[in-house]
């Protein structure tokens, strides 16, 4: 049997991409994911994820990486559809590197608060029947999400050095990172437009933004 993990990296980020990764493994692979040590990326150092994540793409069938831009997360946010909001676009991501994988099951960490109604919507665009776990926390329950969630997280890192290096220090771009909210609150004090690397539809940065035309923040 063939098992894919689903994972996300940078939701909750101001700044950058939210990156979403899928990882297909043969089952009897799954033991040597833990004997190096995959796990939750959150709880390994840096150091360590970019270790692993190279071991991780070795012993995969095949991998999927999606980065999720700024712009395309400020449409569906600002657009505020009910049920078509940032939740089901990151489902349907989902799902699309699920199909692309074609797996026999999948271990997935969901976006949606209603975990039954993300696996219903990721079976609905695949065509043939697979079994879905979708589940909060699975990075730590199911080693193959650990291994989507360490090669999300080094890319959305990667990601994240490039943007330092081209536009300045903002540290980490999480909301609830002192640096990056100095970085925005410094930014918007000479600037007028949002620019392509930063959420504009995060309340972090709309406070500091001039009155424009509100609609459902971000936190």
């Amino acid at each position: 049997m063939r098992v894919a993990g689903v994972d996300e990296a940078g939701r909750g980020c101001a700044i950058g991409p939210l990156v979403i990764a899928g990882a297909l493994f043969e089952e009897d692979t799954l033991r040597t994911l833990r004997e190096i040590g995959v796990k939750d990326s959150k709880k390994l150092s840096p150091k360590k994820r970019l270790k692993l994540v190279e071991e991780i793409k070795e012993i995969a069938i095949d991998y999927r990486v999606y980065e999720l831009q700024p712009w395309a997360i400020d449409h569906v946010v600002f657009r505020s559809v009910p049920l078509r909001r940032l939740n089901y676009l990151e489902t349907m991501i989902m799902a699309r590197l699920i199909r692309e994988l074609h797996p026999d099951a999948a271990h997935v960490d969901p976006a949606d608060v209603d975990n039954l109604r993300c696996a219903e919507q990721i079976q609905s665009v695949i065509r043939y029947k697979i079994d879905i776990k979708c589940e909060p926390r699975a990075d730590a329950k199911y080693v193959a999400t650990g291994a989507a969630s360490i090669i999300a997280k080094t890319t959305r890192d990667q990601r994240i050095a490039e943007l330092r290096e081209k536009h300045g220090d903002f540290n980490s771009g999480y909301s609830s990172d002192e640096k990056t909210q100095r970085y925005i609150a410094e930014y918007f004090s000479t600037h007028n437009e949002c620019p392509d690397f930063i959420r504009a539809s995060w309340s972090t940065v709309q406070r500091h933004m001039k009155p424009v035309k509100q609609t459902k923040l971000v936190p």
